[in-house]
């Protein structure tokens, strides 16, 4: 059988031929692509001379067989796994880390990238704004990796490497087979009172895909649910809230604890090895913050802030919760369906009953597409005849205004037992002049999946994700770079959320909601009046969503500033949030480290602060787009111009200010959030 990872594919746009592609490809494919990778390096150090073309130019233009494959391997290990594939992500990402530190400690490469900075320094390189900036990023990202350090060091940092990409690839495993382990299965549907019917077919529905009987409620990547808002059955909310706090701290195969602190005593090692006192100096320098101190900064001037106002918000529900339930007090499981009470009393604003409006295909054509092509000209085209790499995938054509190709654009809506929690998007082809590509986008989410028949109904949370995740494609689409090393959401870790957050803001502007809300059943448009109610409440429950955020980010921070591991995961996790005036009984930290799969397996560690970095600029590009007349193609055309289509090609403070025609201000955002003293 032919291997259809072997050579690049001749489909349209690259797209990868998913319907010849079986399991047993992947790894005799890694093999082949990695060797000819390590051949066309030697061919690089090579040569007598030292030139930008046949070093860094050459350098971008290697590995695309390799860079191929593991984009199409790093999908399926995500969207939809199995025992096969687990078992190939524990043996390939240890080699493939191994494989890119031959590179980025290759003495002789470093040796050339040094004679081409001093090459530059002496005036004797004439190079473009991107090419000189694509060697300030080659000289950063091999200093980084080690290649300036010592013989016995750089082997150590590589050995270091390895392990902790396996390490995450296990974190992910048992996290993913926690997760459907504390799955809620029920009998039948007595416990489910409070539901729609259609949140109770994809209950059975759900219980149906894992083979069991009744009705089961899957658990997300977060500390908490969505139907936590309307289930009546407090036990059945407690039991969700506790599942999902207990993943991965049981004590059983599926425990995540030997892996949490092997990659933080590895990940300590390896700053020391730099020279920096911990990892969060290590990994920070490299992005926009810099150091761990000025996030400090910008955190604790919100903490205080932001418990001040849950703790004021839990009052105000502890009074709603007296009518039921009578001396009772508050729990965490209680929060989100007495804030959905009191929204509803205070604003009228039930956001239950606005799921009938949010059927997801018209949300995705008639409201995020929509919105992109009034501020950026695109114009997508179902193409039924291409194959995704899942029968659930929807498959779209991208094209611009004047009809030439932008690329493609994967959906991937439904979640299943093979795939991990949360949202995301990834790139299957970069978008590169060099190379002559356009780029192949994908958005994952995890909406569960309707009975046959049914219609797929979105929570408001689920719609602003989907045009969250979409600012990300956005980033993606409309690269227009030279360098794949620049493309898309190739950009500093703290600065990727920036572009996904803005285009949450055409979410509920009238004339997209307008365009996308409409009952599915009878075609009656939502009332307009719902946008400013909606409005009304930007600000209400802000207290528990920064607090709930925060306890994470701090956290994230704490584990990597430590000067030592903790032998005891949970006190230290409640020190660490109290040390800021955090912790709250009734405030669940949205991620625990023992599920905390954004800095144990998704690349985050020491960045989990990016969110919240990236909103300050965020808020005030919303400012921006509503001072200059909103969802004008003007103003998207200069957003593209100045921001998207320069992916990580400049600097990206630079490209802000320039954007906004100053300094960012933290303002905004607390006025958003409600935290202005």
């Amino acid at each position: 059988m032919t291997n259809p990872l072997l050579q690049l594919s001749t489909l349209e746009y690259e797209l990868p031929d998913f319907s010849k592609l079986t399991d047993e490809h992947y790894l005799p494919a890694f093999e082949a692509a990695t060797k000819a990778h390590l051949a066309e390096i030697e061919e690089i150090v090579s040569q007598p001379e030292i030139t930008f073309e046949n070093t860094l130019v050459a350098l971008e233009s290697s590995g695309q067989l390799l860079t191929a494959m593991m984009y199409v391997f790093y999908n399926k290990t995500a969207s939809d796994t199995n025992e096969e594939i687990q078992r190939l992500e524990a043996l390939i990402f240890p080699k493939f880390s191994a494989h890119q530190d031959s590179i980025q400690l290759d003495p002789r490469l470093f040796t050339r990238l040094t004679e081409l900075e001093a090459q530059r320094s002496r005036g004797e390189l004439s190079l473009d704004a991107e090419s000189d900036w694509l060697l300030t990023k080659y000289l950063e990202d091999f200093r980084h990796a080690g290649s300036a350090l010592g013989d016995k060091e750089r082997a150590r940092v590589a050995e270091i490497n390895e392990r902790l990409a396996g390490l995450e690839a296990e974190f992910d495993k048992r996290l993913l087979a926690d997760s459907n382990d504390l799955a809620i299965n029920l009998p039948d549907s007595s416990k489910l009172s409070g539901l729609s019917q259609t949140e109770i077919d994809s209950c059975k529905q759900a219980a149906q895909t894992r083979g069991q009987d009744g009705y089961t409620i899957p658990l997300l990547n977060y500390s908490g649910h969505p139907m936590l808002a309307t289930l009546d059955d407090r036990e059945l909310r407690r039991e969700i809230l506790e599942r999902t706090l207990s993943r991965g701290s049981r004590g059983n195969a599926n425990d995540t604890s030997e892996l949490v602190k092997e990659a933080l005593d590895l990940r300590r090692e390896k700053a020391k090895l730099f020279g920096y006192e911990n990892y969060s100096q290590y990994v920070t320098s490299k992005q926009t913050a810099k150091s761990p101190e000025r996030i400090h900064e910008v955190l604790r001037r919100i903490a205080p802030i932001a418990r001040r106002n849950a703790e004021t918000e839990a009052g105000e529900l502890q009074k709603l919760m007296e009518r039921e339930l009578p001396g009772e007090e508050l729990k965490a499981w209680d929060w989100d369906r007495y804030t959905e009470q009191l929204r509803a009393e205070r604003y009228s604003v039930d956001t239950s009953l606005l799921k009938p409006f949010f059927e997801l295909r018209r949300v995705l054509e008639d409201g995020v597409f929509y919105a992109a092509a009034k501020l950026y000209g695109l114009r997508f085209e179902p193409r039924n005849d291409l194959t995704g790499y899942h029968p659930d995938n929807w498959v779209y054509e991208v094209f611009f205004e004047d009809g030439s190709k932008c690329g493609l654009y994967i959906f991937d809506p439904y979640a299943r037992p093979s795939k991990s929690g949360g949202a995301w998007m990834n790139n299957l082809v970069d978008q590169s002049r060099l190379l002559g590509r356009l780029p192949i986008v994908v958005n994952n989410m995890n909406i569960p999946k309707p009975a046959a028949g049914s219609p797929a109904l979105m929570t408001f949370d689920e719609v602003n994700t989907l045009f969250h995740e979409f600012g990300h494609t956005l980033h993606g689409l409309l690269s227009r770079v030279e360098y794949p090393r620049f493309s898309g959401t190739n950009v500093e870790r703290d600065f990727v959320e920036f572009p996904s957050q803005v285009n949450e803001m055409w979410m509920l502007w009238p004339e997209v909601l307008a365009n996308y809300a409409a009952h599915y059943e009878s075609g009656e448009k939502l009332d307009p009046i719902w946008i400013d109610k909606i409005q009304a409440t930007e600000a209400f429950n802000q207290g528990f969503e920064t607090t709930h955020y925060l306890q994470a980010a701090i956290l994230d921070l704490a584990l990597h500033e430590s000067n030592s591991t903790p032998e005891d995961l949970v006190s230290f996790e409640r020190e660490a949030i109290a040390s800021y005036g955090l912790e709250f009984h009734a405030v669940p930290t949205r991620y625990r480290t023992n599920y905390f799969a954004h800095i144990f397996a998704g690349g985050y560690s020491s960045g989990y602060y990016g969110y919240i970095w990236s909103e300050v600029l965020d808020a005030e590009s919303v400012n921006w787009f509503k001072q200059h007349g909103g969802l004008k193609r003007s103003n998207g055309q200069i957003f593209a111009d100045a921001l998207l289509s320069r992916g990580g090609s400049h600097d990206s403070m630079e490209l802000v200010r320039s954007f906004l025609g100053r300094e960012p201000s933290v303002e905004p955002l607390l006025t958003r959030r409600g935290l202005l003293d």
